[in-house]
């Protein structure tokens, strides 16, 4: 399956919600490219881009969270309040879904694992969270070339 179509057929509620890698469409000015987020809104899916080129450990992940989710005030900065503001997002209401694009999530892998293997913990919850609800959520960790072990691939 293309990624073009992977990501119709999410939006079409038609593949189970999960945390997957997503090799996007080649385009000019792939990374950063949001015309997904225009699809995703079409649809009826709240997106969020999280361009991983500006979190290369845990503070600035978090803070890179708190900006693109708009997290509310009493957001703590830490793992386990990101973990209950993404299982909420009473703030930022959605019709029938969340997607997650991460873009560049390599930077912080590469300097951080332990932090991005919590960051996939927390996503994951946050998915389970919202599976079984009319607006599930679904997280993709856009790949270049590089994957991502345990983490399955909805589009290559």
């Amino acid at each position: 399956m293309n990624a073009n179509r992977a990501l119709d057929e999410l939006l079409a509620g038609r593949l189970r919600p999960g945390v997957y890698q997503w090799r996007a469409p080649a385009v000019p000015g792939a990374v950063g490219d949001t015309a997904w987020t225009d699809r995703a809104e079409e649809a009826g899916w709240r997106a969020f881009h999280l361009d991983g080129r500006r979190a290369r450990d845990k503070d600035a992940f978090l803070r890179l969270c708190a900006e693109e989710f708009e997290l509310p005030g009493w957001f703590g900065g830490n793992w386990d309040a990101l973990q209950d503001c993404l299982s909420d997002l009473s703030w930022t209401p959605a019709k029938n879904g969340y997607l997650v694009l991460y873009e560049s999530w390599a930077e912080l892998a590469d300097t951080d694992q332990g932090a991005f293997r919590t960051v996939l913990d927390v996503f994951g919850t946050a998915v389970k969270a919202w599976r079984d609800t009319p607006t599930p959520m679904v997280v993709l960790l856009a790949s270049v070339g590089v994957e991502v072990a345990g983490v399955p691939r909805l589009a290559f």
